[in-house]
């Protein structure tokens, strides 16, 4: 007679934690397993041009660039803020929109919980503020619109009228757009982090 078990909900990562996806706690986040595995997650359900997956660090790094042109007085923890706004994905893997609708609540609640999770780990407040999330889901559209066009077979009529129409030059940040291996992802969104996360903890 088999005994009822509760199933898992904890994940192994590669730094030895084991990350609780129903109640993670901050202690069992690490960046370089967010790196990790945000290097070999790809953006558009790996449907984009080029040799190698365009993954959600690449995604990251280019959300970043675009805050910081978008923003370029805001400070650094809102600046992580906008690297990280994808950072659960590690572990829950990046869903299109149109599959997140379909899911509905509890994709949303676990995607909040170690959000929260993530930020109180890197010192950042629990909940971004209503103009820090408006401001980075703005950037957020925009990446999408240059990742859609650029790499994912998206005419601009229907990325217009998906994401709207950027306001920033997009043309400034051609160079987040040419896929690239997975460690060099990871170690580029390391550095970045490091930058940033160093930048913010200065007096």
């Amino acid at each position: 007679m088999s005994e009822s078990r509760t199933p898992r909900a904890w994940q192994r990562m590669l730094s030895g934690r084991r990350l609780d996806l129903i109640d993670p706690s901050p202690v069992d986040v690490e960046i370089a397993d967010i790196a990790h595995g945000l290097a070999r997650v790809a953006r558009w359900n790996g449907q984009t041009r080029g040799p190698e997956i365009f993954s959600v660090a690449q995604h990251s790094l280019l959300v970043d660039g675009l805050f910081a042109a978008a923003a370029p007085e805001s400070p650094p923890q809102s600046r992580l803020a906008a690297l990280l706004h994808d950072a659960p994905e590690y572990v829950i893997g990046d869903m299109i929109s149109p599959f997140k609708a379909a899911i509905g609540g509890d994709y949303k609640r676990i995607e909040e919980r170690l959000q929260r999770a993530i930020h109180i780990r890197f010192g950042l407040p629990a909940e971004r503020s209503a103009d820090l999330a408006l401001r980075i889901k703005a950037v957020d559209r925009t990446s999408a619109y240059i990742e859609a066009t650029a790499l994912a077979g998206f005419t601009v009529a229907e990325a217009r009228r998906l994401f709207g129409q950027p306001e920033l030059p997009i043309g400034e940040f051609a160079a987040f757009l040419d896929p690239i291996r997975p460690q060099e992802a990871e170690e580029r969104f390391l550095g970045r982090f490091a930058e940033l996360d160093a930048a913010g903890t200065r007096p």
